[in-house]
């Protein structure tokens, strides 16, 4: 029972971390765009982080999100030691990642310690893996910014289109107003899709303890908890990320605010309804490169671009390393 609280308190950290850590993906643009002030467009991202709580559970009706996440591993390798190796491995990559600036994915380092710390127990037997609710969350590593920057193109065009004969004072000032609402849109998204993974993960560390038979029986306080944990961490900020999210990437207008964030709205109401786990970060900084690329390819900044996906493609392995020389050393004193 020791082990499991301090895998609930553990999570709970990851999860505020992953707050603070992702807060850029939904606020950078309103930032940039100076459509609200940092600590205006925090607190705004997490009053919607935490709704989101009640859209999964009243209207949606269900964490799918969550399940993925817990089925990463068969269940029969499941235990406690193997939680919390993987639970210290994600906090060790997503604290350094935070650090350095970048915007690496919080989902995928959660899942790559999860897994890596199932095989290290396992003996390095790959067996242990759900690859059937593994390999989608894999590819959306790519698809993920990809379907971002493609919607994100689209529906930048079809405002400029829609307003090109309309006075550009009075059109940036109803952008401006949009991007609130769009804005909120895409943090509903982020909570909506981040705050469930954790709660798989907890659920798991549950049913190994034997407290619950199933992800099904998770009580109401996990989620509520979870996304309480995710909001407060979002009021915290990220603001080295913020800079590389509403700047580095390419220079954000408030039109193409509201574009970038409807589309990484779009998208993760898209992979949770499909229940695949997929990152925020790619979504946004897909979507903030399609807004660029709408004027022309030269407005993005592609080195930038070049070394996040070196940062995507790494985080699922390093994650995965760092949870197996986690469970060496626990192994130790466990």
């Amino acid at each position: 029972m020791t082990l499991l609280v301090v895998i609930i308190i553990l999570a709970f950290i990851f999860d505020y971390i992953n707050g603070f850590h992702d807060a850029a993906n939904s606020i950078a643009t309103i930032v940039s765009t100076k459509v609200l002030t940092p600590f205006q467009a925090v607190l705004w991202a997490a009053v919607f982080n935490f709704a989101a709580f009640f859209i999964a559970k009243y209207i949606i009706g269900e964490f799918k999100v969550a399940n993925s996440v817990a089925s990463s591993v068969f269940e029969q390798f499941i235990t406690l030691k193997v939680i919390l190796c993987g639970l210290v491995a994600a906090i060790t990559w997503n604290l350094f990642t935070w650090w350095l600036g970048i915007p690496s994915s919080s989902s995928h380092t959660l899942i790559g310690g999860f897994i890596g710390a199932a095989v290290t127990a396992s003996g390095g037997n790959i067996d242990v893996i759900n690859f059937h609710k593994v390999l989608p969350t894999v590819y959306f590593i790519v698809l993920a910014p990809l379907i971002g920057m493609v919607v994100a193109f689209i529906i930048t065009l079809i405002i400029v289109n829609i307003c090109r004969k309309a006075n550009p004072y009075r059109a940036e000032s109803w952008f401006k107003r949009l991007q609130l609402v769009s804005s909120a849109a895409l943090s509903l998204g982020h909570g909506s899709n981040d705050a469930q993974k954790v709660m798989g993960i907890i659920s798991a560390a549950m049913v190994s303890a034997g407290y619950i038979g199933s992800i099904k029986e998770m009580p109401d306080w996990v989620p509520l908890a979870c996304f309480t944990c995710i909001a407060l961490g979002t009021m915290s900020g990220g603001w080295k990320i913020v800079k590389t999210m509403g700047t580095r990437i390419t220079k954000v207008t408030p039109l193409e605010g509201v574009a970038a964030e409807t589309s990484g709205a779009i998208t993760l109401f898209l992979t949770e309804h499909l229940g695949i786990p997929a990152s925020t970060t790619h979504v946004i900084t897909g979507a903030i490169m399609g807004v660029g690329a709408t004027k022309r390819l030269s407005a993005v900044r592609w080195g930038v671009t070049v070394s996040l996906l070196w940062a995507w493609v790494l985080t699922i392995p390093i994650s995965g390393l760092l949870a197996a020389f986690t469970y060496f050393i626990v192994s130790l004193f466990i």
